[in-house]
């Protein structure tokens, strides 16, 4: 590896290089590792011209080892969670590890958040990264090969996913970065405003499992349809807010499955900056970091704590296998699977 964009980050126990790619055009730059396709930082200008990174990380590779909370990795082979561990497919049932209680959670222990990816192309502006999971992996049947783009265009950050199996799979893949508009080393982001373009949600019990069905936001607090500071309803007594600490939901976005269109905006008073997701994915997952731990260590000697980013998963819903009235996670043998979210940032 001798591109000037491409340096070492450390050594896994495996004895395998984990490598960071540094992106860059006019607008913004990013970090990008080897260590789950994980999104390390994300640079962008607030309204007096200042950088700022937004993206929640840590500065050494033993701290994504240990860190627990899936820092801007890219997650798979299914974001979210599968009711336990359990699904069947073509009439066969498959066993997948749990690693959320009685549920299997984004990919497993042994997910794709914890490979080391592979380098297929890098420019001064855009990555290809590509991972093989073989038959069996996790469970999961089916050989698939999966590759993760990263493209910096003008004021936005493009992420291309794409798979193929050679044998129907399920698929769903997503990237859990952890923004803080105001500053990674910010504190809470709760005074920082979401809008998302979803008129429905999908409900869940005490596990995070949706109860397999989708329920509109009119009139109450998952109503997140016009710009409000995240911590208008965020402490209201409604039982989903109540027993998830917080928003932790899937929500249905607005439009038809593979069109790219607008999923959420987000914005900082602060800074000034301004973000917005457009996606061709079903669902997005809004979760307000309830379950990091206070004083959790983060970049440049900083803490994190709960409520201090917030993330904003494009994905297929959780545990959509096992509800038909879900837009289908399976991905046939031969199929390509090709999903794309856009961040565009600007100034207020």
């Amino acid at each position: 590896m001798n591109r000037h964009n491409i340096v070492p980050f450390g050594t896994t126990p495996a004895g395998e290089t984990v490598y960071k790619i540094h992106l860059q055009n006019q607008d913004l730059s990013c970090d990008i590792l080897t260590y789950g396709a994980a999104l390390q930082s994300l640079v962008v200008p607030d309204r007096d011209g200042q950088r700022v990174d937004v993206l929640l990380g840590y500065d050494t590779l033993e701290q994504y080892l240990q860190g627990g909370c899936y820092f801007g990795a890219t997650v798979g082979r299914v974001a979210n969670r599968i009711a336990g561990g359990q699904f069947e497919l073509n009439n066969v049932s498959y066993n997948l590890p749990l690693n959320d209680g009685n549920n299997h959670h984004h990919g497993g222990p042994d997910g794709f958040a914890f490979r080391v990816w592979k380098i297929d192309g890098v420019s001064d502006t855009s990555v290809t990264l590509s991972l093989h999971s073989p038959d069996g992996d996790q469970g999961y049947p089916g050989n698939i090969d999966v590759e993760a783009e990263f493209t910096l265009q003008d004021s936005t950050l493009v992420l291309r996913h794409r798979a193929v199996s050679d044998a129907d799979t399920l698929c769903s893949l997503t990237s859990h970065g952890y923004f803080n508009l105001a500053g990674h080393n910010s504190g809470s982001a709760m005074d920082q405003h979401i809008l998302l373009f979803a008129h429905a949600y999908t409900p869940s019990n005490a596990e995070g499992i949706p109860l397999g069905i989708t329920q509109s936001v009119e009139r109450t607090p998952m109503d997140l349809r016009e710009l409000l500071p995240i911590q208008t309803h965020i402490e209201d007594s409604f039982p989903q807010l109540v027993q998830a600490k917080g928003y932790d939901h899937n929500y249905v976005i607005n439009g038809n499955i593979v069109e790219l269109r607008p999923a959420a905006i987000a914005m900082s008073d602060l800074t000034g900056i301004s973000m917005r997701v457009d996606s061709t994915m079903p669902g997005i997952h809004f979760y307000t970091a309830n379950y990091v731990s206070v004083d959790h260590p983060g970049k440049g000697g900083c803490t994190y704590g709960p409520r201090h980013g917030f993330c904003l998963e494009t994905q297929f819903y959780p545990d959509a296998i096992h509800h038909e009235s879900f837009p289908s996670p399976i991905l046939e043998a031969g199929k390509v699977y090709n999903h794309s979210t856009v961040f565009s940032f600007n100034n207020i």
